[in-house]
């Protein structure tokens, strides 16, 4: 038979703190071999506080970079592959575009378990929707559906940072959808780590008229830098291109190959440096 908690303690009309001395002083109420398996509750002054501190201790450290953005052509779609924890890198070849249906894309930040499991279950909503209404959802709609699934769970402990771009009946669309469950619309957004490398890049390169090439260039570029300067996003620049027609991946380059093609030379480079006491 499994063991079952019991929680009788906290129904007393206690509050909290009372209610876990009660149950930290019982010997009854804890745990016994075949029988019933209950825990006392922590012995601090506020049990909130301590939970939302000892959540923090467990959160694991992670970083990437991420960037959507909507011009003439359509929407560009553009991230690294890289996954860590803390200082370790634990992947090269994460595949952080989730490719909801064949006009929805969703990027993952944050913790991939996270991105990858509700992005999923986004898709599974918005197959339903389909089947059930006999049309495909907007975009406006499935980021709808990710942001209330967001919300209700809040406080919980997810770390996401998303975006849902895709192309409906409406043209394009690109929402920013977190786990707070904010949910922004927006013509170009960047996040992650490196997101703020890659805004530099991408604000200063970006125009409403740039052809498909010019645009494709751009997104890889941004994404390239931000891996130069994070130490947490690198491994490949994956980049998606979103029409009326649905998505394409344009390409997957590894940024260590993408390095020598912008900069075939050390000297080419920007961070380059040079004896101060030598005349140049």
């Amino acid at each position: 038979m499994m063991g079952a908690l019991d929680f009788s303690c906290l129904e007393s009309g206690l509050d909290r703190r009372s209610a876990a001395f009660q149950c930290a002083a019982d010997p009854t109420l804890r745990a016994s071999p075949g029988g019933m398996a209950s825990f006392p509750l922590p012995e601090v002054d506020d049990v909130d506080s301590f939970e939302r501190e000892v959540m923090e201790m467990v959160k694991p450290a992670h970083g990437t970079t991420t960037l959507s953005f909507i011009f003439k052509e359509g929407i560009i779609v553009a991230v690294d592959s890289r996954a860590s924890m803390g200082s370790y890198i634990s992947s090269q070849t994460v595949k952080k575009v989730i490719e909801i249906n064949p006009f929805l894309l969703g990027t993952m930040a944050g913790g991939a378990a996270d991105c990858q499991f509700w992005q999923r279950n986004l898709g599974r909503q918005c197959r339903l929707f389909e089947l059930k209404n006999g049309k495909r959802i907007t975009v406006r709609g499935a980021s709808k559906l990710l942001a209330n699934t967001m919300y209700s769970y809040k406080g919980m402990g997810l770390s996401m940072g998303t975006m849902v771009a895709g192309w409906d009946l409406n043209g394009p669309g690109l929402y920013y959808v977190d786990s707070d469950g904010q949910r922004t619309k927006g013509q170009r957004f960047s996040v992650g780590s490196g997101s703020l490398y890659a805004y530099g890049v991408l604000d200063e390169g970006y125009k409403w008229d740039l052809t498909v090439d010019e645009a494709v260039e751009l997104g890889r570029r941004a994404i390239y830098h931000a891996t130069f300067r994070d130490a947490v996003s690198g491994g490949t620049v994956s980049v998606y291109h979103v029409t009326k027609d649905g998505w394409t991946k344009v390409s997957g380059t590894d940024v260590g190959e993408l390095h020598f093609d912008y900069y075939p030379t050390p000297e080419s480079h920007p961070t380059h440096g040079f004896d101060p006491l030598v005349a140049h």
